[in-house]
């Protein structure tokens, strides 16, 4: 079978690609020409060069392992995912699953849809105290639960705190009360981390090829984050 003319097409965009004669693959997950021809209706989706497997300045040792990362709340809604396209989100996500061999980086299952769980990017961040920056630092992939998990803020909000604290002991093997003092510990550090009004640093992408929009500034990220009060 001849190779696939794949295509980059956005979440928010693939009912316009349907119509113009873009395909599904649903192994490959993604859209693809069905002739050389159909490029014609389809061009607007040409795919952009892969992403380098391991990005300029990526640091792939930085926050291996599964654990309670809570972003700061003067930084929620201002991130890569809110300053870079969908379609280059798309490209970066397809790179992570490739490089992570389709499983999770933090506790190794794959995908499972009967299971609902799906293999997600997530972002390991350095927060600088003396700058005031937080900087990229690497892109993992991790499963939903593992990512639920990292995120036990929204899990709470979400009343999965039981669920995602079960997870973490398993994953971790830690015992119920060293979970629940790990917890406790991510929230003081998310608290002090809170305070303050954090510059975005995301060098690392500037030399994969990903377009960037010019990151807010930290009282930006702030006023964003305003209208929002619970943990991450």
């Amino acid at each position: 079978m001849a190779e696939r003319l794949w295509l980059d097409v956005p979440f928010s965009e693939k009912d316009d690609a349907k119509a113009s004669g873009a395909r599904w693959d649903g192994g490959a997950r993604r859209w693809f020409a069905p002739t050389p021809q159909s490029m014609s209706q389809l061009g607007r989706w040409a795919p952009k060069p892969p992403v380098p497997a391991l990005l300029p300045g990526e640091d792939r040792t930085f926050g291996s392992g599964l654990f309670v990362d809570l972003v700061p709340s003067s930084c929620w809604f201002t991130n890569v995912r809110s300053c870079v396209s969908q379609q280059d989100w798309d490209r970066l996500r397809r790179m992570l699953i490739t490089r992570a061999e389709q499983r999770c980086e933090a506790c190794g299952s794959g995908e499972d849809r009967a299971a609902r769980r799906w293999l997600e990017a997530h972002e390991r961040w350095n927060y600088d105290n003396a700058s005031l920056t937080q900087s990229l630092r690497r892109l993992i992939v991790l499963c939903t639960p593992c990512h639920q998990a990292t995120h036990f803020g929204l899990a709470q909000l979400r009343g999965h705190d039981v669920e995602a604290l079960t997870h973490l002991s398993i994953v971790t093997r830690m015992n119920r009360d060293q979970a629940n003092a790990h917890v406790s510990d991510a929230f003081r550090l998310w608290n002090q981390r809170s305070q303050y009004a954090w510059h975005l640093d995301l060098s690392i992408l500037i030399n994969a090829g990903i377009g960037l929009q010019r990151p807010p500034s930290p009282q930006q990220r702030v006023e964003a984050a305003i209208p929002h009060t619970s943990g991450a």
